[in-house]
């Protein structure tokens, strides 16, 4: 049997982590969501990632937690889960989840976590923690009302019934629904066109989307000296590529 793992590679400027445990349908087990901060950690550090996607193996996006793992202490095995959503949600550079199959309960919780989600038709999504008698963590749950308001937050975790990749795309929890067999070239064309875009642009907006308030000074700081403008508007009237050459700090 194939073991559960995360698998990553990075070409062209885009990392790519992919779900794979085959046997439970992708599903994450507890070492697999407690290898997923680090790992993310790893790739914002590397200067050559401009864009990450997170997909699973074969047909399946993430059939949720490996529900044997939940036995021991399944606050334990929340409280990993919520680390790595909020370690994805953190991720300094765009992220985009290619979802064909079944993206439910912890996958729902990855998905969203990414900054766009990229679904193949025939996709199903659901946040089923009410078939378990879980509560949904609640930073989980705002991100998820942030996404498709409400009333279809309620829809989902109340009643645990999976929704199609068109509604989930009406809802506002897809942002993109491919035909058959046409997921990963879109998804390879998105990320190039987002890697050769400016960090600058993206990493500011991010955290501005995102709610953060307090880093207006840092980010006009970071605008006056970074020459990304001036090369754009050059590039513009030269009627060439910009060369974009801010990139974020490495942590200290």
């Amino acid at each position: 049997m194939e073991e559960p793992q995360l698998l990553h590679g990075v070409a062209d400027s885009v990392a790519t982590v992919v779900i794979r445990h085959p046997a439970k349908r992708n599903a994450m087990t507890a070492a697999m969501w407690a290898a997923l901060p680090p790992l993310l950690d790893a790739l914002a550090a590397d200067p050559g990632v401009r864009a990450l996607v997170l997909t699973g193996e074969g047909g399946t996006f993430c059939a949720g937690a490996d529900i044997s793992t939940l036995q021991g202490s399944p606050l334990r095995a929340q409280r990993l889960a919520v680390a790595a959503e909020e370690a994805l949600a953190a991720f300094p550079k765009p992220t985009v989840a290619a979802v064909r199959g079944h993206c439910v309960g912890g996958g729902a919780q990855l998905a969203a976590a990414c900054d766009l989600r990229f679904a193949e038709r025939g996709a199903r999504f659901g946040v089923t923690p009410a078939k378990l008698g879980i509560v949904y963590p609640a930073s989980s749950t705002r991100r998820l009302v942030s996404l498709v308001g409400p009333a279809t937050a309620k829809y989902l975790l109340f009643s645990g019934e999976l929704i199609d990749a068109e509604r989930a795309l009406r809802a506002g929890l897809v942002d993109e629904v491919l035909p058959g067999g046409e997921l990963d070239g879109r998804v390879a064309e998105f990320t190039r066109i987002l890697a050769s875009r400016s960090q600058l642009t993206q990493a500011a907006a991010k955290e501005f989307a995102d709610g953060r308030t307090d880093r207006d000074a840092h980010w006009e700081e970071q605008a006056r000296g970074s020459g990304d403008a001036a090369e754009g508007v050059a590039a513009f009237l030269e009627r060439r590529p910009p060369r974009f050459t801010w990139t974020a700090a490495a942590p200290g």
